[in-house]
């Protein structure tokens, strides 16, 4: 009797979960006239994480979450004047690129200014040669990255 209750316990668990997280997600946020709602908020990286499609940006801009290369053009400490100079050069950055994603993040001990999101490091060397010859950057490398991919 025991050996069936966990063979059934254990057909639940993987009928769970093949369905996928997202499934689930959406199955808990249905709303049931007469019922409480339930609503879930996630970092976007959960939802890369398991391979769906995650909402990034104000503009709901729907992206693929990917392993690439990102050109990293500022690394400071955690001061202030670190966090300023860092959103100083995103400004610069995109004054002479407005093409070219920035992000400006903190990551912990550091402020980090990165840009691009290249599938290829051919690609981000391009980029990095185009940001050197400008003579402003003086920190510039390629670093290996999450990127978003636009769909």
């Amino acid at each position: 009797m025991k050996k069936l209750g966990l063979l059934l316990v254990a057909c639940f668990a993987f009928a769970t979960l093949s369905v996928g997280q997202n499934s689930m997600v959406k199955n808990l946020e249905r709303n049931v006239p007469g019922q409480g709602k339930v609503t879930i908020h996630q970092d976007a990286r959960i939802a890369a994480l398991i391979g769906t499609e995650a909402h990034v940006g104000t503009d709901e801009e729907k992206v693929i979450k990917s392993s690439g290369y990102r050109i990293q053009v500022y690394a400071g400490n955690n001061t202030r004047q670190a966090k300023n100079e860092a959103y100083s050069v995103a400004s610069r950055i995109k004054e002479r690129f407005p093409e070219l994603t920035v992000y400006t993040s903190f990551n912990p001990p550091r402020w980090l200014c990165r840009a691009g999101d290249f599938r290829s490091i051919e690609e981000a060397d391009a980029m990095m040669r185009q940001l050197r010859a400008t003579g402003v950057f003086r920190e510039v490398s390629i670093v290996k990255d999450q990127i978003n991919i636009p769909l």
